[in-house]
């Protein structure tokens, strides 16, 4: 008579020979935070996202470079959406094996995306173990509003190996301590404080963004943004925002009034829910996620002046992490069904790079390329926790003393532009909050090499951090978010946050393109490799120590320096040379 354990061991050698697994992922242990129920219920049913091995990342990687780099011959020929598809989309044989492999194990697959590269199945926690090697279990955590069901190990059937690149969620936790601030939009461990700030009349001569406010007229003047209504309504700038909200409209027609006078009060967004009705929240039930809604579009849509803003409300399945990555991708996905996407699109949310998982972060990164080769600009804030992630928590001990620097995501892919924060005017110095690092995942891409191996070599022998040297460098620019006026249910408040400063970016980079679109021309679309190509056109900014809010100044993290640094990349904006070297290029 055979052992139990000794059978068991039998029947998985067994269940593997018939199957023949591949690990696809897998962790040796589910992060500090998460406790194991234990085994998930056979019967609970799981909807597993799978996408799809794509046709050519590495040729669309190829043409991206082409068409974005300064003087090449393609320069800003951005593609279409069928050009774009054409790299992107699974081959007959991807999808083929794929629908056989469902089809012979009784699962209907759905198509979720516009190029049929993402698709999903509805199944059992019991089938799912068969298939796939797994054994889902069920976690909590304190910041969770309920249990999660993941796997420390996930395997693909032969049949299906080489066909696809994700599943999700299966092996992605989250890692950052997000218990006090489960949303982390980064803007919000800010300065908060509710004060009388000063209005129009005033803008522009004191504010400094330290002790007063900067206002949208103050941001105007410091950077040299015109105030002339935009000429063209084809161009557009998108502000994208989660868990169903939106700006409150009252708040944004007083932000107007107190703060853009030139411009009707009644100016307003177009507002495009996803997975939901678009009725807003009343203020009592909205809270703090329409907070975040109203900083991004206050600071968009008071500074375009008459570009045309569009606000992407997302459904977000939960509380927790993995659900931003099921809106990310909801984003993406209604991104690249449009035949005329938005110019530029701006994100204020920024979690850390290892919160998806490895295979879920590469191909959302690999989305933003695909959105950034049809001329579409990807900006993203760079985080509010310096070099330790999207947040620095002095609470937690031994969390400001750990020398192992963080990398936020998606500010950390190579095809978005990362904005970091800065404050003060005379002169315009670094937050200690803004985030800025090097990746842990991604390589250092071709149009800042020069620029972040000459940082790399002001830093000591001794340095005690620790970061992947040859990683993507972040942020790329940065502008203020020290500390900016804003309209929160009536009253007039100041905050401080990197989640300011993407759509204030996202503002000067619509209003170039709405005067590249009234002279013919293209958009700037992917802006990286024209920025570093042009930083003579930003204002270096050479002071900073970006340990984060909460982190004693004392704690170890990156200086501004003379050129391109982790804390505010080539600088900030000067508008009149940008809108010179867009014409030039």
């Amino acid at each position: 008579m055979l052992l139990p354990a000794f059978a068991n061991i039998l029947a998985l050698l067994s269940v593997v020979s018939c199957t023949r697994l591949a690990v696809h992922e897998s962790r040796r242990a589910a992060p500090s935070g998460f406790t194991s129920l234990g085994a998930a219920s056979d019967s609970h049913m799981l909807t597993l996202k799978f996408a799809l091995t794509p046709k050519n990342i590495p040729g669309l990687e190829q043409k991206l470079a082409s068409i974005s780099t300064p003087g090449s011959s393609e320069f800003r020929q951005w593609l279409s959406k069928d050009e774009v598809k054409a790299f992107v989309q699974p081959s007959n044989e991807t999808v083929s094996a794929f629908k056989s492999w469902a089809s012979a194990n009784d699962l209907t697959p759905t198509v979720l995306s516009p190029n049929a590269d993402w698709v999903s199945l509805t199944l059992s926690v019991a089938t799912a173990n068969k298939l796939f090697g797994a054994r889902f279990e069920t976690f909590t955590h304190q910041a969770l509003t309920q249990p999660i069901t993941r796997t420390l190990s996930i395997s693909l059937p032969s049949e299906l190996v080489g066909h696809v690149k994700v599943i999700h969620p299966s092996t992605s936790f989250s890692t950052s301590t997000f218990a006090s601030d489960p949303i982390y939009p980064p803007s919000r461990r800010n300065i908060e404080k509710q004060l009388t700030v000063q209005r129009d009349a005033e803008a522009g001569k004191g504010c400094d963004g330290i002790e007063i406010p900067m206002t949208p007229a103050c941001l105007q003047k410091l950077y040299g943004m015109p105030s002339t209504p935009a000429a063209q309504q084809n161009n557009s700038v998108m502000v994208t925002g989660y868990w169903s909200t939106s700006p409150n409209r009252t708040d944004l027609s007083t932000f107007l009034e107190d703060y853009r006078s030139d411009i009707p009060s009644t100016t307003t967004y177009d507002l495009i829910p996803i997975g939901h009705d678009g009725v807003q929240m009343p203020p009592s039930e909205a809270g703090i996620l329409q907070l975040e809604a109203n900083l991004d579009i206050q600071y968009t849509l008071g500074l375009v002046t008459g570009v045309p803003v569009q606000f992407l409300s997302v459904e977000t399945p939960s509380t927790e992490v993995e659900g931003v990555a099921t809106a990310f991708l909801e984003t993406s996905l209604y991104l690249e069904g449009l035949e005329n996407p938005p110019s530029v699109v701006t994100t204020s949310y920024a979690p850390t790079e290892t919160d998806f998982g490895e295979s879920m972060t590469r191909r959302l990164c690999d989305s933003y390329m695909a959105l950034s080769a049809r001329g579409v600009s990807v900006l993203f804030a760079s985080g509010d926790g310096g070099v330790r992630g999207t947040h620095d928590y002095r609470s937690i001990p031994g969390f400001c003393e750990n020398n192992d620097f963080l990398a936020i995501f998606p500010a950390s892919c190579p095809w978005v532009t990362a904005v970091g924060a800065t404050q003060g005017v005379h002169p315009e110095v670094s937050t200690n909050l803004t985030g800025g690092g090097f990746s842990a995942l991604f390589p250092r891409p071709w149009y800042q090499e020069e620029a972040a191996e000459n940082f790399l070599k002001t830093l000591p022998d001794d340095f005690p951090g620790k970061f992947n040297r040859s990683g993507r460098a972040y942020p790329d620019v940065a502008v203020q978010g020290g500390n900016l006026a804003y309209i929160f249910r009536g009253r007039s408040m100041a905050i401080g946050g990197t989640s300011l400063s993407s759509p204030i970016f996202a503002s000067v980079i619509a209003t170039i393109n709405d005067r590249l679109k009234a002279a013919g021309k293209p958009v700037l679309g992917f802006l990286n490799p024209w920025i570093y190509a042009n930083a003579d056109a930003f204002t270096d900014i050479t002071v900073g120590h970006n340990s984060g809010y909460e982190c004693p100044v004392e704690s170890v993290a990156f200086d501004a320096t003379k050129g391109w640094d982790p804390l505010t990349g080539v600088g900030s904006p000067i508008f009149v040379k940008l809108l010179d070297a867009a014409f030039k290029s």
